[in-house]
This record gives structure tokens, C-alpha cells and sequence, in this order.
């Protein structure tokens, strides 16, 4: 029987497990910590009962994928949940502008026709162009028109594209999303992460797991042990030679990580190519449990899954640029997930878990906690008052906690428009390290960050087709 060994029990580290193991391999995956799932796991962060996603919280690229669907998550317990409002983006004086389903509903709202002209044709042809979209970038697209219709949105800076918008809702709402790539707003391909989430937001909406990001993981791991997987906790692994001889190896690690462990192994153009890469800013974290959810000011919000919370594109530009220079804003860009608004079985006792980051440098070494609350008071005063408990994380936690993370980057990886065409480095299949059947399958490698475990289904089905070569 062929043989697999998979280091890393994140999403994409499960995502290659199952696809090998339901090709008839014999997998086992060795994970460092006490607990599988990496950034996808849930956790009672501040009170008994309040289920906080310890990184990743929505899903925007999951819903019908490649690897969702070929996986059948659906039958090993998968559900998922969607908000009225995919996200939002309140403004100051009670302002704001919100995303929906409806392309047409939120151009409509939002007064401003380019929002329908930009993002309707991506948004009815989304399942073509996210075939395309979650693939390496040097292959021939699927669909060569509508992936050309994207991508002269994608490579724009964002500042140039926001310039279509006539409102400064339309603007906000569209700053707010591309903020997502950790990039300033006026660098070339600082469009493309928000294009393809805004297309996503309006073809199949923003969801999250029912029961929390545990739920995915706990799905993969039900399908890796139906199809005869297994899960080995506990094992820090530094070298292929602390493991038993395997016909395939998936390393779901950071570059360097990878050059680390396969040592002399490596071919040197493959090692120095993986040392060259880059990573971004960071984000520091904090879970609240909020009584009765944060009261927006903007009513829209208080019914949106995901809250951008920074302000104009001008201030999200200027904060943007700043935290890649390494200085940290007063009034920061921060994501908020209210996961409760897709969910509401996630709140208890009408105390609802609210997962916060604000972007910050790498290795940022403070708590932004205070910084974090004194942006969401000032779009929703008297949030302070209703927070019963909270919990926050630095960069120097995060990769503590998941070395992928470093310096705090949790997209493992600068966006930087080489690295979103050639990540990790430039190559037809980024995902082969040299030696015949290792390979990298992290979030560094395409498609990029998220618990759409495509980057590890990419890497296990590259290395099927090499086997069957």
C-alpha cells in the first residue's frame, strides 16, 4: 500500500490527509500540539459555554469547492450558517454601508451603479472564476474570460478601483474588504483578495460553521478516519528522519520550516527560493463576550456576520501603509466576527462571543486590546460597559501558538503582488519541494490563507498524479 506522512493538522494539513486517504493511501498525520486543527479550531475563550473560533471565523471560499465537495463533509456533520448581512462597515455619525447577498440590493442601498457594474459579472460567474481563482497562478484558467474580466480588477491598486465609486459608502465598504490582504491600498494587485471575497459575499455569501470552526475540523477528522487515517498529537517533528519511510510527505509548515526539515534534501534552488519568502504585517487579537452583542451605532451592522471597523478608505489607507512601515496606528483597521448573527445557538444566555483583530506590525510586542475597544466604542458606545469577559493575543502568541504564524502574520505570507502570483516561489507546481514525493501544502502556497483547505487538496492531488506518472 503507498504511504503518506503529513506534518501539520491545520485545514490544509487535513484537507491533503483526507484527499490521500480517500484515494486508498495509507495516511498518518503528526501534529505538534495537544489538539488538531490549527487556526480552525474553537474555544471557551472567556466564559463556560461562550464558543470563540480561535482564528478563522468565516468561510467565504469553502462553500462548494473543490476539496468541500469531493471530501462530503456534509456527511461526516458539516453544516453551515449564513447572516442576513455578509458584512458591514459602519462610519462615523451613525453611517455605514453593508454588503448583502444581492448584488442588486446592495448597489441599490448603497446609491452607487459602479458597485453592480464592478461586481455583478463576477458574482453570477463566481463558480468559474473560483475554480480558477484557487489554483496556481502559472496554469491556464478554466475560463479565460472571465478570469480576465477579474483579473483587470484584481490588479489594480485598490485606490485606483475605489475611484469608480461616486459615494464614500461605496468607497468604505469596498476598503474595508480589501483591508483583508494586510497590504497598502495604493499597491499594484491590492484589489485582488477583496475582489474575490466581495465576489464570494455576493454568489454565496459569507458563512461560518455551525458550532463553531471546530466543526470543519472535526468533520475532516471523522472523513480521515472513515477512509482509514489516522492522527498522532503530541509530535514535534524537525526532520523527515524522525519519521517512518513514506512514499508521499506533505509538510504543512512555513517555507523556511520546510528548508529546515528536509535539510540537505532539498535541492538548493528549491531551498533558496523558500528562504527568500516574505512575511506580511500581523494581527493582535482579543475575544470578548459582549451582553446582548456591540450596539452599532449603524443599525446594519448589528445583523452583519463580519464588521470592518477603520473608518473612511482614506483612514484605512493611511493606517494600512502605516503597520507595513512598522508603526502602529491610534485607530487601527479591526475585523470583527459576530458569529452569532449566522448562528445565534454560538451566544448564550444573550452573551455573544466577538473574535477582534486589529492589523498591527510584525512582532508587534503590546496587547491591543485597549486600542481594539476604543475603535469599536467609537462606532458603538456603551460596547465597553457590556463586555462580561475577554482575552487577548500579541503576534509573539499567535506563533507561539501555530509557527506558521510568524511575527504574527496569519495569512503565512506577505500579499505582495509576486507572492500572489508565485507563492512561494516561482514554479508551474509550487507545491513539489525537489525530492520525489515532499510537499508543501500550507497556506503559503495558492490559494492562500483560510480554512478552504485548497491548498492542501491542491498538494495531495499533485502528488496522486505524480504517483500515477
Amino acid at each position: 500500500m503507498v504511504t503518506a506522512n503529513v506534518i501539520g493538522s491545520g485545514p490544509n494539513g487535513l484537507a491533503a490527509a483526507v484527499t490521500l486517504a480517500k484515494a486508498g493511501v495509507d495516511v498518518t498525520v503528526y501534529e505538534r500540539n495537544a489538539t488538531p486543527g490549527g487556526g480552525a479550531r474553537s474555544v471557551e475563550a472567556t466564559l463556560p459555554g461562550v464558543l470563540h473560533d480561535h482564528c478563522a471565523g468565516f468561510h467565504a471560499l469553502s462553500v462548494n469547492n473543490a476539496f468541500f465537495m469531493d471530501a462530503e463533509l456534509a456527511n461526516f456533520g458539516l453544516e453551515w450558517a449564513l447572516p442576513e448581512i455578509q458584512y458591514a462597515h459602519p462610519l462615523d455619525y451613525g453611517h455605514g454601508a453593508a454588503a448583502y447577498r444581492s448584488v442588486d440590493q446592495t448597489s441599490r442601498l448603497l446609491h452607487d451603479p459602479a458597485w453592480q457594474t464592478l461586481f455583478g459579472p463576477l458574482a453570477r460567474h463566481f463558480a468559474k472564476l473560483s475554480a480558477d481563482v484557487v489554483q496556481p497562478m502559472l496554469q491556464l484558467p478554466q475560463s479565460p474570460i472571465g478570469f480576465a474580466r477579474f483579473g483587470l480588477r484584481a490588479g489594480l491598486p485598490a485606490n485606483v478601483l475605489a475611484k469608480a465609486f461616486r459615494t464614500e459608502q461605496a468607497k468604505a465598504l469596498f476598503a474595508g474588504v480589501a483591508a483583508h490582504a494586510f497590504r497598502p491600498l495604493h499597491t499594484l494587485g491590492s484589489s485582488a483578495i477583496g475582489v474575490t471575497l466581495l465576489a464570494a459575499a455576493h454568489a454565496v455569501g459569507w458563512p461560518v460553521a455551525k458550532g463553531g470552526s471546530q466543526a470543519i475540523v472535526d468533520a475532516m477528522l471523522k472523513a480521515l478516519v472513515h477512509h482509514g487515517g489516522r492522527v498522532e498529537t503530541g509530535a514535534h517533528i524537525d526532520s523527515l528522519a524522525e519519521l517512518p519511510a513514506a512514499d508521499i510527505v506533505m509538510l504543512n509548515t512555513g517555507p523556511r520550516a520546510a528548508v529546515d526539515i528536509l535539510g540537505p534534501a532539498m535541492p538548493e534552488r528549491v531551498a533558496a527560493g523558500l528562504r527568500r519568502f516574505r512575511y506580511g504585517p500581523a494581527a493582535a487579537t482579543v475575544s470578548l463576550a459582549v451582553e446582548g452583542g456591540i450596539p452599532w451605532t449603524y443599525e446594519p451592522a448589528r445583523r452583519a456576520g463580519t464588521v470592518h471597523v477603520g473608518g473612511s478608505f482614506a483612514e484605512i489607507a493611511v493606517v494600512e501603509a502605516q503597520i507595513t512601515k512598522g508603526k502602529m496606528p491610534d485607530n487601527p483597521y479591526v475585523l470583527v466576527g459576530q458569529q452569532s448573527a449566522a448562528d445565534p445557538g454560538r451566544a448564550h444566555n444573550n452573551v455573544h462571543p466577538i473574535d477582534a483583530y486589529a492589523h498591527v506590525p510584525s512582532g508587534y510586542p503590546h496587547d491591543a486590546t485597549e486600542l481594539i475597544v476604543r475603535q469599536l466604542e467609537r462606532f458603538a458606545p456603551g460596547v465597553r460597559e457590556r463586555i462580561v469577559a475577554q482575552t487577548s493575543r500579541t503576534p509573539a502568541d499567535l506563533e507561539a501558538e501555530n509557527p506558521n504564524f510568524v511575527g504574527g502574520d496569519i495569512v503565512s505570507g506577505a500579499n505582495s503582488m509576486d507572492q500572489l502570483l508565485f507563492r512561494p516561489r516561482p514554479s508551474f507546481n509550487p507545491y513539489r519541494l525537489g525530492p520525489t514525493g515532499v510537499y508543501l501544502c500550507s497556506a503559503s502556497t495558492p490559494p492562500g490563507a483560510g480554512a478552504h483547505g485548497m491548498a492542501g487538496f491542491n498538494a495531495a492531488r499533485s502528488a496522486l498524479e505524480d504517483l500515477q506518472r
